[in-house]
């Protein structure tokens, strides 16, 4: 297989690129096939001449892109067949395959064979660390759960210990005021104050 280019493009090879877009506009192709068919001729892969049309080269030709789909209509409309469609039927109307059609295929297979490999290899990734991350909910909900229990049992206590206190607080002014019944006094004949014990 060859080596991919990677190098900067060039006037010509935008040049072709959008020549053979247009055609595949004009003869009902699809724009894939297009960035196929310049992938093979330029060492480049179809993404990055989808990305080079889309990204640089369509904006200079909006014109020749509208004639080149009124062309593909006006074609449609007399019955004409794309060349495409022409060159799978042989005369017999029996669908012929060529050896650069089977290749494009193997290519644009081996493509997407290797990008949903990576995918399905990032999504069982994905996978393992949701479940760690559940594993980590449920150890952490477990923890909560015993954080809450913790916690009403101290509520408990603190409240039984404001009970005992308030009960103590109301023995001692109890016992005061007894104190203070118990007392009496008497005034002597000098203006003092006498305790008198009962």
């Amino acid at each position: 297989m060859t080596n991919v280019r990677q190098d900067a493009w060039t006037q010509d090879e935008d040049l072709l690129l959008a020549e053979v877009v247009l055609r595949h506009i004009r003869e009902g192709g699809t724009q894939l096939q297009a960035f196929e068919e310049v992938g093979r001729r330029l060492s480049r892969t179809a993404a990055a001449c989808g990305f080079r049309w889309n990204s640089y080269i369509r904006k200079q030709y909006k014109e020749a892109i509208e004639l080149a789909k009124k062309q593909r209509k006006e074609k449609k409309k007399n019955g004409e067949q794309s060349p495409q469609r022409e060159r799978c039927l042989s005369e017999d109307g029996t669908v012929k395959i060529t050896w650069q059609d089977v290749i494009a295929f193997l290519q644009s297979y081996q493509q997407s064979s290797s990008h949903y490999q990576h995918v399905a290899d990032e999504n069982r990734a994905l996978k393992r660390d949701m479940e760690q991350l559940q594993q980590m909910v449920t150890k952490l909900q477990m923890e909560k759960e015993q954080l809450q229990k913790e916690l009403k049992t101290m509520q408990e206590d603190y409240q039984t210990l404001i009970g005992i206190m308030d009960r103590a607080r109301k023995m001692v002014v109890l016992e005061e005021e007894e104190q203070a019944k118990k007392m009496k006094f008497q005034m002597e004949r000098n203006g003092n104050l006498e305790k008198l014990e009962k």
